[in-house]
């Protein structure tokens, strides 16, 4: 049984190795990955709030655009 944890502990310190040095060598991937899901979450929750305040008119939006730009 000592052996068979040993390997398991071998193993797991190879995997954090190699994830350790794939992150690093991806810093792109991850920041897009990470940059992703934030704007994911900030989507759902402008949904979330969207849903909880009056409806406006095409219009009145449109409108309210062209006046900041």
């Amino acid at each position: 049984m000592a052996q068979r944890e040993t390997d398991s502990d071998a193993l797991k310190e190879a995997f954090k190795a190699a994830l350790t040095e794939t992150l690093h060598e991806q810093r792109g991937l991850l920041r897009e990955v990470f940059a992703e899901a934030l704007e994911d979450f900030a989507f759902a929750e402008a949904i979330r709030e969207g849903q909880q305040t009056e409806r406006a008119e095409r219009d009145e939006i449109f409108r309210i655009l062209e006046d900041q730009a």
